[in-house]
């Protein structure tokens, strides 16, 4: 009956979604564990706060993007508007870094 049929296609659309979420967070997960910092002055504060809310991969992520200001609004957002834990000391020396490394060309 119709209503059987249209259950069995929502079941399958369901699936078929959570299928599809697990592969690119599996895909993601794989990936993030590639990526590596650039050895540079700031690179220690880096990793210090911004890897309490996520992972790195989301500084090259975002390099293509952001130039100094952009990056500065970035760790201001972060800290303003989700609480990230950023020591007031280490702002200058991760906005350096973001900027000089990670900066938009």
């Amino acid at each position: 009956d119709d209503r059987s049929r249209m259950r069995r296609e929502k079941d399958m659309n369901k699936l078929m979604t959570t299928a599809a979420l697990l592969t690119v967070a599996g895909v993601v997960i794989a990936a993030e564990g590639n990526f590596k910092l650039k050895q540079a002055p700031g690179v220690a504060q880096v990793q210090a706060n911004c890897v309490a809310c996520h992972s790195l991969d989301y500084i090259e992520l975002n390099s293509r993007f952001l130039d100094r200001k952009g990056w500065e609004a970035e760790v201001t957002k972060m800290m303003k508007a989700f609480g990230a834990p950023v020591k007031e000391e280490d702002v200058p020396a991760i906005v350096d870094y973001l900027a000089k490394e990670y900066g938009k060309q």
